[in-house]
């Protein structure tokens, strides 16, 4: 039990070393201007914050809207980032008879679900009448991954009709 543990130890003072040595790596205050008080100032924040103030509407799909067939997490990877306080508008017809595929809007629990589509334990945001109109509007008020799929038909539209996407919102940045 000892021994595991020494073995252990070892093991985390090594990856600490290391993880020292790389974050020093190159630090000459004086030759370089990437390095100030410890921190490396990258140009990632002006790539990827959004220099707009105020909170965005954003209709799920464009122009496409939210329908079985459409490929939801292309359009989220070509249509983000998103951000804190945006708001995503689900727009879908009501059914209008037995024959018609109606759709609705669940939030996931975790990308275990995500993948593989379970609904077992999803929340129900909209059920199949309330896209219609203006649509169905998700305000993004927490900083965590959010999972949508349309629940219809026990998971064939998330699944097979790829009615099914994610957003991590990101910060905006601050204006002074």
């Amino acid at each position: 039990m000892e021994m595991g543990l020494k073995q252990a130890q070892v093991l985390i003072l090594l990856v600490l070393a290391s993880m020292l040595a790389v974050g020093m790596a190159d630090k000459n205050i004086a030759s370089t201007k990437r390095w100030n008080y410890g921190f490396n100032y990258t140009d990632w924040y002006a790539k990827h914050l959004n220099g707009t103030v105020g909170s965005q509407r954003i209709i799920v799909g464009g122009s496409e809207n939210w329908h079985f067939g459409f490929n939801y997490t292309d359009w989220a990877l070509k249509n983000g980032p998103f951000y804190l306080n945006d708001t995503l508008v689900f727009k879908y017809d009501p059914p209008v008879d037995n024959s018609s595929h109606p759709h609705s809007v669940y939030l996931l629990p975790n990308f275990w679900s995500y993948l593989n589509c379970d609904l077992s334990r999803a929340k129900r945001l909209a059920d199949v009448t309330q896209g219609g109109g203006e649509g169905f509007e998700f305000r993004l008020m927490r900083w965590q991954p959010h999972y949508f799929a349309c629940g219809e038909s026990n998971g064939f539209h998330c699944d097979k009709g790829l009615m099914k996407f994610f957003v991590m919102p990101l910060f905006r940045r601050w204006h002074g």
